[in-house]
């Protein structure tokens, strides 16, 4: 077997497990049973667990970031100079490319946002470094925009805001296809991803333009 095609096996069956199971409750005999490889191969290829893990991420964020910079340049011509592109636009920008890039990689977005759920309600403080380290530039070139296109509001309300926004979308695009189902059965109605990520945009946004009361 190439080595190539055994890190494949190995990414392929830890981010189905993880993204299944979570992080801690997942071994590492799991993931090499599934992918059909020895125990031996992880940590040759990846060295342990955690960096298992922080590979997962990287196959995912690597494409999505290099096409969200690519947005965000595209964002910041397209207005006057001086003026900051509109927090509905920049959520455009994150959730189009998002989908693009997923179809690109032939991987269900589900997934991912299950993966970056778990980032944050599972301990993973080392996950959290890693992705600080490795796209914390592209984190950055967002918040930026999205505290520019929202000078009302303070530090802590933006921060707590933000964070809103984004729990509302990981439980909406991770939960997709069992919220779907609900539609489908109490109402007879149907919805595609695509769809439900054009309505799902401005519902965050509001989160971000509405005023303190």
């Amino acid at each position: 077997m190439a080595q190539s095609d055994t890190v494949d096996r190995i990414l392929n069956a830890a981010t189905v497990l993880f993204a299944e199971r979570g992080f801690a409750e997942t071994s590492l005999r799991t993931i090499t049973g599934m992918a059909g490889v020895n125990l031996a191969s992880v940590n040759y290829h990846f060295g342990s667990k955690k960096e298992l893990i922080q590979a997962v991420f990287k196959r995912f964020l690597e494409p999505y970031c290099r096409e969200l910079d690519r947005c965000a340049e595209q964002l910041v011509s397209q207005v006057p100079e001086g003026e900051t592109p509109s927090i509905d636009a920049i959520l455009k920008c994150l959730l189009h490319t998002l989908l693009s890039s997923m179809k690109k990689m032939d991987e269900d977005p589900q997934r991912f946002m299950r993966l970056l759920s778990l980032a944050y309600t599972q301990s993973q403080e080392h996950l959290r470094h890693y992705l600080a380290q490795n796209f914390g530039s592209t984190y950055q070139k967002f918040s930026h925009l999205v505290r520019a296109s929202n000078p009302h509001l303070d530090t802590v309300e933006l921060y707590w805001r933000t964070y809103f926004m984004l729990g509302a979308a990981i439980f909406t695009l991770s939960s997709y296809d069992s919220i779907r189902a609900i539609l489908n059965s109490d109402y007879s109605e149907d919805t595609s991803l695509e769809d439900t990520v054009e309505l799902l945009i401005p519902s965050l946004a509001g989160m971000l333009k509405s005023p303190n009361v």
